[in-house]
């Protein structure tokens, strides 16, 4: 039994511990903003926090998180408050937004360690994250917006 905590709250999973994360908060958990993409760690549509790093949840087995803290997008705000929920929309980042999540996760590390990122380092945190719409350069203006910056 591996217990963590999602979102601030206590919780045990009775996965096998090499189930994915991934599956264990999608099916088990029923928090199903954190998305399946490629399934080998590449595309970043499955992105979370674990411990305030930005982690693949697809190939992160349920056994490593064992007393650790998992953030996902829900975790993020109750009414999509967050920064970055608020300039996504304003900068009208998604399309398809399959990506987003995964999007915004990363880019919420980000700015957790470095406020005031400049091109450079947006492009650098979020190179692991795939958009298939290619909206690179709104998410980028996002980033910038959701740190104080203008866009």
């Amino acid at each position: 039994m591996a217990k963590f905590t999602i979102n601030g709250k206590p919780v045990e999973s009775a996965a096998e511990p090499d189930t994915p994360l991934l599956w264990v908060l999608r099916e088990d958990l029923g928090l199903t903003g954190t998305k399946f993409g490629c399934g080998i760690g590449q595309c970043g549509a499955c992105t979370v926090h674990l411990d305030g790093a930005a982690v693949r949840s697809c190939q992160m087995p349920v056994s490593a998180v064992e007393g650790k803290a998992i953030v996902t997008i829900e975790g993020l705000s109750d009414d999509g408050s967050h920064p970055l929920q608020v300039a996504w929309i304003e900068e009208q980042v998604p399309q398809c937004g399959y990506c987003q999540s995964g999007q915004i996760m990363s880019a919420a590390a980000l700015l957790a360690t470095t406020p005031k990122p400049s091109d450079a380092d947006i492009d650098t945190a979020m190179v692991g994250n795939i958009c298939r719409c290619g909206t690179y350069q709104r998410i980028r203006k996002a980033v910038h917006r959701a740190a104080g910056g203008t866009s």
